[in-house]
């Protein structure tokens, strides 16, 4: 590994490890939204990591879920989800992850997700492959959506909003063999890259969702989109992911969906 991802896993793991030992401990919650919410283990999470970004990489520039972005003038910026799966947590729901991402001049070249519970590290750099607990990881071969096991989740406005993924996941549903919301993107992601899922998709996700997790699912040979088969972009909010062999056929069914 290079030091920045050294820096990324290590820093993953102190947060992991930080979310784990609160878990079970009473939490204090804020909400960001009807449904939006925000714990003190997400802040403390992201203070963590930030400590560490300044007192390694003083000059560059971040981007992470609880605080204002700090733009520096440098060629690298990391994006951090300090807590994916909140509401799990604050449920006590022990479904959540820590991803940490790195850009050098706007392409992605680390990602990092950390499942804590289950001591999972996920880790991609650019050109070099996706890793777990560092064993090389792989898409899965599955070619038929009928006997796919599928991902997705659905948006905070889900009941203010007509766009929330009911219509798409109907559709889905009638023609993948199953579909799993657990209600973490980026471990679900990141699950794709392992071959534990075939596909994923969900709308109005942030580019803490998907940066670290869309190079894992990528290194690992698999294919991310928009849902309409477009290039990705972490500012396009709209995610379609698969092992490539059935990413067609999940298009079709969205098709379908949209009328």
């Amino acid at each position: 590994m290079n030091p920045f991802t050294e820096f990324a896993v290590s820093a993953a793991r102190k947060a992991g490890e930080l979310l784990k030992s609160h878990l079970n401990t009473p939490h204090s919650i804020d909400y960001k939204g009807v449904v939006n919410l925000v714990t003190e283990a997400d802040r403390m999470s992201e203070a963590l990591i930030l400590d560490l970004i300044q007192r390694q990489f003083p000059d560059h520039s971040v981007l992470t879920e609880e605080s204002p972005e700090r733009e520096r003038d440098s060629s690298y910026r990391w994006i951090i989800d300090p807590l994916d799966g909140t509401t799990n947590y604050a449920h006590n729901y022990p479904v959540f992850c820590v991803s940490i991402a790195l850009e050098q001049d706007g392409n992605l070249i680390v990602g990092v997700v950390y499942h804590p519970m289950m001591d999972e590290m996920f880790v991609a750099e650019k050109g070099k492959g996706s890793w777990l607990n560092g064993q090389r990881i792989w898409v899965s071969d599955t070619a038929d959506l009928s006997r796919s096991l599928l991902a997705t989740g659905f948006p905070y406005d889900v009941r203010e909003s007509e766009n929330n993924n009911l219509n798409y996941f109907n559709s889905m549903i009638m023609k993948a063999q199953a579909i799993r919301r657990a209600g973490a993107a980026a471990l679900d992601m990141a699950y794709l890259a392992a071959g534990r899922f075939d596909g994923f998709w969900e709308l109005k996700l942030m580019p803490w969702d998907t940066a670290a997790a869309s190079l894992l699912v990528q290194e690992a040979g698999g294919i991310v989109t928009d849902l309409r088969g477009r290039n990705f972009s972490l500012t396009a909010p709209h995610v379609l992911a698969s092992n490539g062999k059935i990413h067609q056929q999940m298009l079709s069914a969205l098709s379908e969906a949209q009328g």
